[in-house]
This record gives C-alpha cells, structure tokens and sequence, in this order.
C-alpha cells in the first residue's frame, strides 16, 4: 500500500512540475524550436533584457503587485478584526460579501469592475480613462479578500484575555495591538501577503478589463505574444518568475523555522 501511493505521489509531481521544468530547459536552447534541442544558449536572456516592452510590463506587474498587497494587508488586518468582533449573523453576512472576490468567475469581475470604472468615470470624475490606477484597484478588490481569509483563522485561535490583560498592565491599544496581537496573526498575514502577491503577479483577466490601452502587466504581453507563436523570451522569463517564487518561498520557511526553534 506504501509503495502504491509513493507512486501515486510522484506521478501527481511529474505531471505538475514536469512541463515547468521542459519550459526552463528550452529557455537555453539555441533554436526557436519546442521539440528539438540545438544546444545551449543564454541568448534569450541576453534577448529578454533588451527587450523594452517586456521590460516595461515586468516593472507594472511587480509594482501592481506590491502595492496592493501592502494596501491589501492594512485594508485586510483592519477587516478582519472588525468581522471577528461581529455577530455571528453579521459576521455571515459580510463573509459572503467578503468571498465574492474568491469565488466568482475572473470574466465576470473583470468585466463589472470595467463597467463600473467607465460608468463612473463618465458621471462623476470626466476626462479619466482606465489605467495604472484602475488597475491598482482592480488587483486591491481581490488581494484584500484573501488577506482577511487568511488572517481570521489565527485571530479564532487567539486569547482574548492575552489582549485584555496588555491593556490592564498599562499598554495603550496601539501597543497592545503590535506587540500582543499582530506576532499572533503574523503567519497569517504573511500567508495572505503571498496569495495575494502570487494571485497579482498571475492575474490576466481581470487585469486585461481595467487596464485599458496605456497599461500592460506581464500576463497581458505574454499573451499578445503567444498570438504569433511561442517566442523563447516567454520561456526565459517565466523561469526568471519561477526562480524568484521559489527563492520568496524557500527564505519564508527560512525564517519560519528558525522562530519555531528559538519559540
């Protein structure tokens, strides 16, 4: 039976990380070919950096991608103490309102939220037009969801009575709240942070109904560019994208570890 789902387990890996890997190793092949391997190159690379639009469409990716889960992290600690303090009633109301983000269609998000940014750009705020800022907004109204469902569960296992007692030992609710509250929730806060920086960096429909003309992510190009074929400078960057994931990833379980020894 044990060897039954070792092998189970390692087919369920190959097929997710075998096409990942197939596409790292053809990022250094020397032909435009993605069956026939011609020999190694950093060429592509070398093409990628050269490349202006590409370049361009990196810098608004990660810059979106930033910013909004810093926003998304404020906005989403702040809500999720408000709904933990609700009553349950209340709190389901709002937990559904909360989970429309999570669960609805990227179609038709994308598209309401382009039809809500033109309807009031139209009749409230004249002569603005979809970009970076709809953009911004349009990532921020899905990232803080996923902080808030992310941050909830640790504020569930929390003790009240730890705050409370900061408070009568002569904390101000500032300082009670960053030194009794936040290091409870801290892991998930940096567990909405990831989701919510990973689902930005990924996001292409939603981002391609409000960004408008002006404005492309990286999704957006990679797309456009598949229009003529696969260009291996696709290749190179989603390997760049997927080294730096895995970087991000391995010092966060990094860091993790060495609190849960020195705890």
């Amino acid at each position: 039976m044990k060897i039954v789902k070792k092998v189970y387990l390692s087919l369920i890996l190959i097929f997710m990380y075998a096409p990942i890997a197939v596409l790292i190793a053809f990022s250094f092949n020397q032909s435009r070919s993605r069956s026939n391997w011609t020999g190694f190159t950093f060429d592509w690379y070398i093409e990628l950096f050269k490349d202006q639009r590409i370049l361009n469409a990196l810098s608004t990716t990660f810059t979106i991608a930033l910013i909004s889960t810093a926003i998304a992290i404020v906005l989403g600690i702040a809500a999720a103490l408000g709904i933990h303090a609700m009553k349950p009633i209340n709190k389901k109301a709002v937990m559904t309102i909360n989970n429309i983000p999570v669960i609805n269609p990227d179609i038709v998000m994308g598209v309401s939220l382009m039809i809500l940014y033109i309807f009031v750009f139209r009749f409230f705020i004249s002569g603005l037009e979809l970009g970076y800022a709809t953009l911004l907004l349009a990532h921020l109204s899905f990232n803080t969801s996923y902080v808030i469902l992310s941050v909830l569960p640790k504020l569930r296992q929390m003790d009240k009575d730890i705050y409370e007692a900061a408070l009568d030992l002569g904390a101000t609710p500032l300082q009670g709240f960053l030194k009794v509250i936040m290091p409870e929730i801290m892991p998930g806060v940096v567990t909405g942070g990831l989701l919510a920086f990973t689902m930005s960096i990924d996001d292409f429909v939603v981002s391609f109904f409000t960004a408008g003309s002006g404005v492309e992510n990286l999704s957006m190009v990679i797309y456009s560019m598949t229009k003529r074929g696969i260009n291996p400078k696709i290749n190179a960057i989603s390997t760049l994208m997927f080294i730096f994931v895995m970087m991000l990833l391995y010092l966060i379980n990094t860091v993790d570890k060495k609190k849960e020894k020195i705890s």
